[in-house]
């Protein structure tokens, strides 16, 4: 997977450097994809499929790709936060996931401009360039910085957005909108974020970063239930101490 993403990053790097010549798309409202996103897609796949074979994979670009392995399954995003890359932001990350048995078991997300690995193995623990990392231990949402992803122009469930950014700068230290739940996600496994809220995104946006934040000694859920995230698309990941703090300031958003 590594040696993979390797790869298929020269190519974003390569484009970082010639972004107005980048050839763009839009596929809904305020959500694009970019010829790179399309040639990463390529790439992971094709070398993915060289030393596993039969591995099925769920990507942005591609979507449901069936393989002769029932029990294993990639889950890529070429690049989580595109609109960052289109803007020369160097925040966005190619992000890859392994699945057994529906079971989330490696993890790599990876932001080729700032060369920052975050990798994991279920039972591993998760590292930042080979260094071991852990979630932030603070246990006071007052003392906390969280990550919340703001919808796009036309996206889902704005006036719930505005409502919970509203509850949580009364409670935080402050909030930052990074662009890529991916990185955000690997931010909060490493300590760098106390907590991170996004709704509304798809599987590959945060499966490796699930395994990440719990590699890492964090906790994942659905902020409104005890669902999967994974098939809600709601996700808040933070410690254990803070996540029941979280859970009920977010409830009360939803009460407004």
């Amino acid at each position: 997977m590594t040696a993979a993403v390797r790869k298929a990053a020269r190519t974003l790097q390569r484009d970082y450097g010639e972004l107005a010549n980048l050839q763009v798309s839009q596929k809904a409202p305020g959500d694009y994809v970019t010829i790179a996103d399309q040639k990463v897609d390529k790439i992971l796949r094709e070398e993915l499929a060289k030393v596993r074979p039969g591995y099925a994979f769920l990507t942005e670009e591609t979507g449901v790709v069936a393989g002769t392995d029932p029990d294993h399954r990639f889950i890529i995003d070429p690049i989580d936060g595109t609109m960052n890359f289109m803007h020369a932001v160097p925040f966005f990350a190619i992000t890859v996931a392994l699945e057994r048995k529906g079971e989330l078991v490696a993890a790599l997300t990876y932001n080729p401009i700032t060369d920052e690995m975050y990798s994991a193995e279920k039972g591993g623990g998760a590292f930042l360039n080979n260094k071991r990392i852990r979630v932030a231990q603070r246990r006071d949402i007052h003392d906390t910085l969280v990550s919340y992803e703001v919808p796009h122009r036309g996206g889902k469930d704005l006036p719930l957005s505005r409502a919970e950014i509203s509850v949580l700068q009364a409670r935080v230290v402050g909030i930052r909108g990074t662009g890529s739940a991916a990185l955000s996600l690997a931010y909060v496994a490493a300590g760098r974020f106390d907590a991170m809220v996004c709704r509304n995104i798809k599987p590959w946006d945060m499966a490796a970063g699930i395994l990440l934040v719990r590699e890492a000694g964090g906790f994942v859920a659905d902020p409104d239930g005890e669902k999967n995230p994974m098939e809600t698309g709601n996700i808040l990941a933070t410690n254990a101490d803070l996540l029941p703090h979280f859970k009920d300031a977010l409830s009360k958003a939803r009460e407004q």
